[in-house]
């Protein structure tokens, strides 16, 4: 379990580094959001899981990434790019620091169409991408101790400094491989 809260930990810090906009979303009452009234996602081929956090809806959107054959690339699995919501929903890609040292993934072939990714940011916890009985990819995590698929992170920040930020909460998303049940829990950091 620390391994998992300091790998978000160091996610937080790397999604609250982003120069775009800082300031909240908040509703008409003048409260943050809630994690489910953040922007889903959507027409995204491939959508593997996506990061969202609290000083804006900008979101982070990890996809298959295919070659020009229209397979699997080998080599580099895992597409990521923003969203821009705040700025019309339009899609940006990660710079070069942003991925080598903030949102990317690196990744290794395990065998059987299997990958094992690792987040740049924080290695110490594996993420896996494989198929399903449907033949689907998916990344599977381990949420509260279950198998799962994973779909979303969302990181609550209130306040704090640019590189030390006020983390409430974070929270995994996913769906229980063995039941199909969503599979919510909620890190409070130390």
């Amino acid at each position: 379990m620390r391994y998992v809260v300091s790998m978000l930990m160091a996610l937080c810090l790397l999604l609250v580094s982003y120069s775009g906009s800082f300031s909240l979303d908040k509703k008409s009452s003048g409260t943050v959001a809630e994690p489910d009234e953040f922007p889903i996602p959507k027409n995204v081929p491939g959508l593997l899981f996506y990061i969202q956090r609290d000083p804006n809806t900008n979101t982070i959107v990890y996809q298959l990434n295919f070659d020009q054959q229209g397979r699997l690339s080998e080599k580099n699995p895992v597409n990521t790019f923003w969203i821009r919501y705040p700025e019309g929903g339009g899609r940006k890609e990660l710079n070069y620091l942003q991925r080598k040292f903030a949102y990317g993934i690196n990744s290794k072939a395990i065998g059987n169409a299997t990958y094992e990714l690792r987040s740049v940011a924080y290695s110490k916890m594996p993420l896996y991408l494989r198929r399903d009985n449907k033949n689907e990819y998916h990344v599977y995590a381990n949420i509260d101790k279950k198998e799962c698929i994973l779909s979303r992170v969302f990181i609550r920040i209130d306040g704090g400094t640019f590189w030390s930020p006020n983390v409430l909460y974070i929270e995994l998303k996913g769906t229980e491989t063995a039941t199909g049940k969503t599979v919510i829990q909620r890190i409070k950091p130390s």
